[in-house]
């Protein structure tokens, strides 16, 4: 029998105690995934230990036989849509190096500084950049960490209340790893849902936009302390530490979104970023080991190219493990188990499916706080109770990146914030006016994602953006 989602011939294992056992090694990496990130130690490296763990723990209990097991875990690391998505990935990081060597972030901030922007006007106009940087590198965890060390100790003397200019620079990140058509959560929720990434992107703008207008409206309103601190040298020394120069770098940004938007694939369109962002980085008199450097005293190869591809190989290979995990949990049958339960409670409903997807992927994020990992766990249920209720393939993606994005990005627990108020409390030790603060304290500032589930939830509700698929997609 094949499997209409990979075209892979699709086995079934039988397992001593039956169904339930099939889902034992999804089971114990979810629980190993919360616990980790409750401990702060949530991270790709550990996560991959938890799915090894998993997979080990059920391999004897697998009536098929230890090879036909070891088979579907192969053929579920081996599907389609793992293999676009690492490829994604790699190219996206390449890419988004390439912008922050010729510092596109820098240029972002002089822009800031130009305009000669206070209080809460400078909180909102933060929450735009970082938004712009966060869909050009398709990073949120980059964008916190730059523009926390960078404008935290300029906004505050400039009148920036520092919880709402922190939860601005969280809002921005998170704006842009759920736009980004370059975003590891934008790829993973295209491709497992079967969807082309610029179609993706185009369907979710609507959602985006909707929930950043009123969060940019808040922190404009609300994110000013009153205070501005005149000629602050600290204002003064951050000016003369950028200049426009990075801002020419939104030309490939740009050349990857038309490109992109014209309907070429991801690769090509990325491709197209890379070779232009190269060429300007030369042009500009850059050396080329910024680009690639070949160490051979030290044996090392450096330079934005590697550690675009480096950054991603953890992400990579727990997508692997993971997607071999689910395979597993398909193979014995449980997920049709699940979907047959799922079936009676959605009673033929299509905003009860939504509602089935909504609520287990926001269920996931919360729980695991980690977006990548979060999505791809839940990727072939959203999958399958999708194609069965016909729902298109963007809806699906969008309810899944939204989601996961967001309220990952709002969990005290989570990464984003235990990165912040680590990245915080290193600028804090050099401006004494910067404050501590905790992982609790900042999660109400978040405002985008916070208005972003419940944008995705009014859509739910008032099938606002629903869209079926028609009777033979073209992916």
């Amino acid at each position: 029998m094949l499997d209409e989602n990979s075209g892979l011939e699709k086995q079934r294992l039988e397992f001593y105690g039956g169904t339930l056992v099939g889902a034992l090694p999804m089971a114990f990496f979810i629980v190993w995934a919360i616990v980790f990130s409750l401990m702060g130690l949530g991270n790709e490296s550990v996560f991959i230990i938890g799915m090894i763990i998993g997979l080990t723990l059920a391999l004897p209990l697998c009536k098929s036989g230890g090879d036909k097991y070891i088979d579907a875990i192969v053929a579920g690391m081996t599907q389609e849509i793992g293999i676009i998505a690492i490829l994604a990935y790699y190219y996206a990081g390449m890419f988004s190096q390439v912008l922050r060597a010729g510092g596109f972030v820098d240029g972002l901030i002089w822009l800031g500084f130009k305009m000669n922007l206070t209080g809460g006007i400078f909180t909102g106009v933060v929450f735009i950049l970082a938004a712009l940087f966060g869909t050009a590198t398709g990073t949120a965890y980059g964008t916190i960490t730059t523009f926390c060390l960078l404008v935290l100790p300029a906004g505050i003397p400039l009148g920036a209340d520092p919880l709402f200019l922190i939860g601005a620079i969280i809002s921005g990140g998170i704006f842009g790893d759920n736009l980004a058509p370059i975003s590891d959560t934008t790829i993973i929720s295209a491709t497992t849902q079967e969807a082309d990434i610029p179609g993706v992107v185009k369907s979710r703008f609507k959602y985006a936009i909707s929930a950043a207008i009123p969060a940019f409206i808040c922190f404009v309103i609300f994110g000013g302390s009153g205070e501005v601190v005149k000629n602050s040298e600290v204002v003064l020394e951050m000016q003369n530490q950028v200049g426009p120069s990075g801002l020419i770098f939104i030309i490939p940004f740009v050349i990857v979104l038309f490109s992109a938007f014209r309907g070429n694939n991801l690769l090509t369109s990325l491709t197209r970023g890379i070779v232009s962002g190269i060429a300007l980085l030369l042009i500009l008199g850059f050396p080329l080991s910024t680009i690639v450097n070949f160490d051979l005293q030290n044996g090392v190869i450096e330079g934005a190219l590697i550690d675009g591809i480096a950054g991603y190989f953890p992400l990579s290979i727990m997508l692997l493990f993971v997607l071999g995990g689910s395979q597993i949990m398909e193979a014995s049958g449980f997920m049709d188990a699940v979907k047959e339960n799922f079936t009676k409670i959605i009673k033929g409903s299509v905003k009860r499916a939504e509602l089935v997807i909504y609520v287990v992927t926001g269920l996931a994020s919360v729980l695991i706080t980690h977006n990548a990992a979060s999505g791809i766990t839940v990727s072939s249920f959203v999958r399958e109770i999708g194609k069965d209720y016909n729902i298109h393939p963007y809806r699906r993606a969008n309810l899944l990146d939204a989601l996961t994005s967001s309220l990952a990005g709002i969990i005290p627990w989570g990464g984003h914030i235990i990165l912040t108020v680590a990245t915080v409390a290193t600028v804090a030790k050099d401006y004494n006016f910067v404050p501590t603060i905790s992982t609790v304290e900042i999660a109400p500032y978040i405002l985008y994602g916070i208005f972003l589930p419940i944008v995705m939830l009014f859509a739910v509700l008032t099938g606002w953006g629903l869209e079926f698929a028609e009777p033979k997609d073209e992916i």
